[in-house]
């Protein structure tokens, strides 16, 4: 034993950090088999998930460009529906207006149109209740002449021709009267 202790005593002490030669080996190749089991199996089939999510990632993000590029014609297309309505309502509301303002020419020619003729009616209602008049007039005033006249001559005037006569030329000196002074008043004017 004491052959022993003096050779464990001049072994050179061994670093910590630096395994033992056999040990540094069996974990080489441990190391080597894990790694080449990883190259082999693993590292393919998480290539393969990466691809497929860039694949996926690209795909919605061509898929969100083609939806906002869609997203942006729809919305010009509403922008052009849009002006293109209100270009039809502002024509539809010019259109309204003159319209409107025809119809209201056309109600104003009606109601002079109307008034005119309500204007000739009573001018010719006046001049028919004139006539009118006139006539009955004629017959009183022929009567109370052709009365006055026969109590003024002493004879009868009941002849009916004759009696016309004179009722006629007396009213037709009456309006000549009339109308004599009519003129003398205008020109006094």
């Amino acid at each position: 034993m004491n052959a022993l202790v003096p050779m464990a005593e001049t072994e050179v002490p061994q670093n910590p950090l630096i395994p033992p030669i056999p040990e540094f080996v069996i974990g080489l190749i441990a190391f080597a088999i894990v790694f080449f089991f990883l190259w082999k199996k693993l590292l393919p089939s998480i290539n393969k998930v990466l691809e497929e999510r860039r694949e996926a990632i690209e795909g919605g993000i061509e898929k969100a460009e083609a939806a906002q590029q869609e997203a942006a014609d729809v919305l010009q297309q509403y922008k052009d529906q849009l002006s293109e309505a209100r270009h039809e309502a502002a024509r539809l509301r010019a259109e309204a207006q003159e319209q409107g303002a025809a119809l209201i020419a056309e109600m104003r020619a009606e109601g002079q149109r109307q008034r005119e003729e309500i204007i000739a009616a009573g001018h010719a209602q006046i001049d028919a209740d004139r006539k009118q008049a006139a006539a009955t007039l004629r017959q009183d005033v022929g009567k109370l002449a052709t009365d006055l006249a026969g109590k003024l001559v002493g004879e009868s005037l009941e002849d009916h021709a004759r009696q016309s006569r004179v009722i006629d030329r007396f009213l037709d000196g009456l309006e000549e009267t009339a109308e004599a002074e009519a003129h003398a008043n205008g020109a006094a004017r």
